[in-house]
Formats: structure tokens, C-alpha cells, sequence
């Protein structure tokens, strides 16, 4: 199995924060540079694909599913799978206090730190883990296409990728997200997962773990 890990274009709420105060997470459109950044995208992702038939999971918010309509893609079967939607903050938003969550998550660490309206990244963890479960059990399954391509974002990301690698807390919370409309491949090799480069780091991970 081949899995191509794909953050949405870019979104409204990438270039305008306090588009969060006025629009709910979920509904936040593409911008107009975001929908061509998802249109050359396309292509790269059906030469990722080649011949094989492809199984598309996307995240439910606008903007996921706005990326995977403009990839203009032929896919076997698209699934709008919720345990890949964004880490929830809450409803809408007050540009104060999201400032204030901000600066709070970066000091306690994005994995255990829990929004008070919302998620902590633990909590993303296990849903991805059980999105993941569910996909190994299909990986037997002949009808199930061998390549899968997930839409998803920056933080989700790079969750899947710690359930997939085992990398620990530390090492997630050094990493950078992918840009927007950066993808990731991997795929299962001799019984492992191999990622096809790291993703930045903004620091060295403090435990010296690395990726791998």
C-alpha cells in the first residue's frame, strides 16, 4: 500500500486570521491563489498515482474538499472521513483569546495541551490511530485500490506520521508542518513504512530522536 499525504491549498484562514472570528473552521474556503495551487497540483499527484486506481480520503472541512475537486482526479472511491478533519479549536473564535491559545500550546507542547472549546493534539492522535486501523484492514482486500490518497492538514499530517513511524512526542512537536499543497508519500516496503523525505524541523527533537 502507497499512501500520498496531501495538505489542503491554500485557505482563507492561511492568509486572514481573523477569518476564524467570523466563519466557522470547517466552512473556511480556498482563496483564489488556493484553488490554482490545487489545480497545478493535480498532475503531480496523478504522475504520484500513475495507472493504478486510486482511493481518495478527505477531510470534511471546505477547504480539504475544495482541494480534492480541483486535483480533478480520477479516483475509485472517495470517503469524507471526519478523523481526518483539523484539530478542533471550537466554534467560532475570539482573535484575543486565539492569540492567547496560541502562545499557551507553543509553551505546554501541541501534543498534550488542550484547547478549552476544543482538542488537544493527543486527541487527534487517537482518532488518526483509528483511521489508520481501519485502513490496514482493508489493505487485504483486492477491490481496495493499492494507492490511497489522503487530504487532510498540517497537524493531522503530521500525526498520521507518528502513528505510522512511532516517532515520539518530542519528535512530532519539532516538526514543521507541510506547506500548503506540499504532500508526502509513504508506502509499505518489506513490512515497513518508508517516508519519502522528513518534513522540516524547526529544532532538534530534545529526546535526539529523528526521523526514520
Amino acid at each position: 500500500m502507497r499512501i500520498i499525504l496531501l495538505r489542503h491549498a491554500e485557505s482563507l484562514g492561511n492568509v486572514d486570521e481573523l477569518a476564524y472570528t467570523r466563519i466557522p473552521d470547517h466552512a473556511l474556503p480556498l482563496t483564489d491563489a488556493g484553488r490554482e495551487q490545487a489545480r497545478r497540483t493535480g498532475p503531480v499527484i496523478a504522475e504520484l498515482a500513475g495507472d493504478e486506481p486510486l482511493a481518495a480520503y478527505v477531510s470534511p472541512y471546505l477547504r480539504t474538499r475544495e482541494t480534492l475537486r480541483l486535483l480533478d482526479l480520477p479516483t475509485e472511491r472517495v470517503v469524507h472521513e471526519p478523523r481526518l478533519r483539523e484539530q478542533d479549536w471550537g466554534n467560532l473564535q475570539e482573535a484575543d483569546d486565539q492569540a492567547v491559545q496560541k502562545r499557551l500550546r507553543h509553551e505546554f507542547g501541541h501534543f498534550f495541551y488542550r484547547l478549552p472549546f476544543g482538542e488537544s493534539g493527543a486527541d487527534v492522535d487517537d482518532r488518526v490511530a483509528a483511521f489508520l486501523s481501519e485502513l490496514e484492514l482493508r489493505r487485504p482486500d483486492p477491490l481496495h485500490p493499492r494507492s490511497v490518497l489522503v487530504v487532510s492538514h498540517g497537524l493531522t499530517i503530521r500525526l498520521l506520521c507518528r502513528r505510522l513511524f512511532g516517532w515520539s512526542i518530542e519528535l512530532f512537536e519539532s516538526l514543521s508542518n507541510p506547506g500548503t499543497c506540499e504532500h508526502r508519500v509513504v508506502e509499505l516496503v518489506d513490512g515497513r513504512w518508508k517516508l519519502d523525505r522528513p518534513f522540516q524541523q524547526w529544532r532538534d527533537s530534545p529526546d535526539g530522536a529523528v526521523q526514520q
